[in-house]
C-alpha cells in the first residue's frame, strides 16, 4: 500500500499542477487510480481477507489463489496507471482485462462464504453489498479501459460518473461503514449505531445509488448521483463524528484522531460534490487525498500492530510474556505518521484550490514523505516482532 502512495507523490512531483486542473487529463486519471486502486484497493482487499475470518466469523480458503489475486490487482494497477500516463492503448487493454479478473477472484472467494455464514446478518449484508458494487465498478472500469484502448465505443462521461460513484460510495464507503460499526467500539471506545438506523442507511444507499446510476446512464443528468453521494457521505461521516463524542480522553489516540480528521474531510468533500458541478476536483482531493486514506491508514496502523502480536502469540505460545501492541508500534510513531499524512493531504487540497507548479510539487514531496513514514512504521513493527523472536531463540539456546 505505501509504495502506491509514494508513486502518487512522484507523479505530482514530476508533473506538478497539470494533474490538478482537469479530471480528464491522462496524468490526472493515472494519479486518481494510483490512490483508488493502488492505495485503497490493496487496503480493501487485504482488510477483507483479514477481517472476515477474525471478526465476522466467515471462513475463507485463500491459499495460493489469494497471492495470485494480489499479484493480478497490483499488476493491473501498474498497467492502468502506465496506460493513462504514457497514452498506451496496449497497456490500457491489458489492464481492462486483468483488473476485473482480480475483483472476480475476490468476490468468488468471499461472497459465497459471506452468504453461507451464520449470524451478524447486517454486517454480512453490508460486506456483500460492497463486494457486488466493487465488482460492478471494476467491470465498468474494465470496459472504460478497453474503450481507452480502442476496443470499445462508449459515451464516456456518464459511464465514468457511474464507475466512480460505485467505486467510492458503493465499494469503499459502504465497506468502511459496515466494518466500522463493529470495530469502532473495539478500537476507539465509541458506541454502536442501532441496527435499525444502520439497516435504513444501508437500504437507502443501495436503492438510491442503483437508481441514480441508472438515471445517469440514460442521459438524464448527474444531479441524482451528486445528491446520492453527498447524502450518503454526509450521513456516514456525521454518524462517525457523533459516535466519537463518547470516546474518553484516555482513548483518543492516533486512530481516533485519524478518523476524526478523515470524517470532517469527508463532510467537506460531500459538500463540495454539491457545490462543484463541472470539475469535481476539490471533492476528489478532499476524499482521495485526506478523508479515505486517513480512515484506511489509521485502521491499518492498528491492525498491523495487532497482527504482529497475534504472530508472536501463535509462534511462541503460553508461558512467555509477550510485548504489547503499544510496544510493537508505539503511539508516538503512529501519531507522527498520522500528522504528516494529514499535512500531506492538506497540501494536495491546497494545490487543487490554487493550482501552481511549486505548490503541487511540494504536495507531491509531502506525499512521498508521508507514505514513506507509514512504510517505516510498518517495517519498524515487523523488525520488533522479528527481534523478539530472535531473542527467544537465543534465550532458548542459552538455557539448553
Amino acid at each position: 500500500m505505501p509504495i502506491w502512495g509514494v508513486l502518487a507523490g512522484l507523479l505530482l512531483l514530476i508533473d506538478g499542477d497539470s494533474l490538478l486542473r482537469s479530471r480528464w487529463h491522462p496524468g490526472t486519471l493515472a494519479l486518481v487510480h494510483t490512490f483508488t486502486l493502488g492505495v485503497l484497493g490493496n487496503a480493501m482487499f487485504g482488510s477483507l481477507l483479514q477481517f472476515l475470518p477474525a471478526a465476522a466469523g466467515v471462513p475463507l480458503r485463500v491459499g495460493r489463489l489469494g497471492t495470485l489475486m494480489h499479484i493480478a490487482l497490483n499488476a493491473g494497477v501498474l498497467l492502468l496507471v502506465g496506460g493513462f500516463y504514457f497514452g498506451s492503448t496496449v497497456l490500457l487493454t491489458l489492464a481492462g482485462l486483468l483488473l476485473p479478473l482480480a475483483f472476480l477472484v475476490l468476490v468468488g472467494m468471499t461472497f459465497p462464504a459471506v452468504c453461507r455464514a451464520a449470524g451478524q446478518r447486517l454486517l454480512r449484508a453490508g460486506i456483500g453489498g460492497s463486494l457486488l458494487f466493487g465488482l460492478i465498478a471494476a467491470l465498468l472500469g474494465g470496459a472504460l479501459a478497453l474503450c481507452g484502448g480502442g476496443r470499445l465505443a462508449l459515451v464516456v462521461p456518464p459511464w465514468v460518473d457511474v464507475h466512480a460513484s460505485l467505486g467510492v460510495l458503493g465499494w469503499v464507503i459502504l465497506l468502511l461503514a459496515s466494518v466500522g460499526r463493529v470495530v469502532m467500539p473495539m478500537f476507539q471506545g465509541t458506541g454502536m449505531t442501532s441496527a435499525k438506523w444502520h439497516a435504513v442507511w444501508l437500504g437507502c444507499l443501495v436503492v438510491l445509488l442503483t437508481l441514480a446510476s441508472m438515471w445517469r446512464l440514460t442521459g438524464n443528468g448527474e444531479m441524482g448521483l451528486r445528491v446520492t453521494l453527498a447524502f450518503s457521505g454526509l450521513s456516514f461521516a456525521l454518524t462517525v463524528a457523533w459516535l466519537q463524542r463518547r470516546t474518553s480522553a484516555a482513548r483518543r489516540g492516533p486512530l481516533w484522531w485519524s478518523w476524526r480528521v478523515g470524517t470532517f474531510a469527508l463532510i467537506a468533500s460531500a459538500l463540495a460534490v454539491l457545490w462543484q458541478s463541472r470539475e469535481p476536483l476539490l471533492a476528489a482531493a478532499l476524499a482521495l487525498g485526506i478523508a479515505l486514506p486517513l480512515l484506511v491508514v489509521g485502521m491499518a496502523l492498528e491492525i498491523v500492530a495487532f497482527l504482529g502480536w497475534i504472530e508472536l502469540h501463535r509462534r511462541i505460545g503460553r508461558g512467555v510474556q509477550l510485548p504489547g501492541v503499544q510496544r510493537l508500534m508505539p503511539a508516538r510513531e503512529r501519531g507522527a505518521a498520522v500528522m504528516v499524512f494529514a499535512s500531506a493531504g492538506a497540501a494536495v487540497v491546497l494545490a487543487t484550490v490554487h493550482p501552481d507548479a511549486w505548490l503541487a510539487r511540494a504536495a507531491g514531496l509531502l506525499q512521498c514523505m508521508a507514505w514513506g513514514g507509514v512504510a517505516a512504521v510498518f517495517l519498524g513493527t515487523r523488525w520488533r516482532v522479528q527481534r523478539f523472536l530472535r531473542d527467544q531463540v537465543k534465550s532458548g539456546c542459552e538455557h539448553a
